[in-house]
């Protein structure tokens, strides 16, 4: 056997041993820490933060957004209504997060944001300048389950009608299911719809 090739087999050798080494240690052993103390610092995250009622059954994911409407795709009026959201062919699809990636001068997003707030307006019973932006808008990703506590506000006296129950019960229950600012300043307040509707469901009148 010739130098060169015997130092190209030992070459070989060595990165094949090295390839081996690297995988175990890094794409095995650095992924099973990095799990495990996911699983014991956060748990409830680790497992898809998955929100249950009072059977025990589970409802959805609070990481995740929901579309709260009927067959025909038409908005459940007892429910408090999410963003829009361009993941999948009707919204809110985990296996197909994306955002519409249309430009403000886009006109299908203009015709989009009009007829949107023509309906939000409508269906709310509130003037049209009280339609926020964020009912008008997708997320990034099409799963963000918040909407601002703005527009929360404008749907509380619906939802109440539509339930049953006093205006102010509901008020009470968005506000527990608000969230405010990071480190107090950082964002806006928002409101996980996902939760705040099971919360809904589970209320007794």
């Amino acid at each position: 056997m010739s130098i060169a090739a015997h130092s190209s087999g030992r070459t070989m050798s060595v990165a094949v041993r090295t390839l081996i080494v690297l995988t175990l240690l890094l794409g095995v052993g650095y992924t099973a820490v990095v799990t495990g103390l996911g699983y014991l610092a956060f748990p409830e995250q680790s497992h898809g933060s998955m929100m249950t009622d009072g059977n025990g059954e589970v409802r959805g994911s609070s990481l995740i957004g929901q579309s709260f409407t009927d067959a025909d795709g038409k908005p459940l009026p007892q429910y408090f209504q999410p963003r829009p959201s361009a993941a999948g062919d009707a919204g809110y699809d985990a296996a197909s997060s994306s955002g519409t990636n249309w430009g403000p001068e886009n006109g299908n997003l203009v015709e989009a944001i009009t007829q949107r707030k023509q309906a939000i307006a409508e269906l709310n019973g509130v003037p049209d300048s009280e339609v926020p932006a964020d009912a008008l808008t997708a997320s990034s990703s099409g799963l963000d389950p918040h909407i601002s506590a703005r527009y929360a506000d404008i749907q509380v006296e619906r939802v109440a009608r539509e339930r049953g129950l006093p205006v102010e019960q509901v008020r009470e229950l968005v506000g527990q299911h608000t969230k405010n600012p990071d480190l107090g300043y950082v964002g806006d307040r928002v409101v996980n719809v996902a939760e705040l509707n099971l919360a809904l469901d589970e209320t007794r009148r």
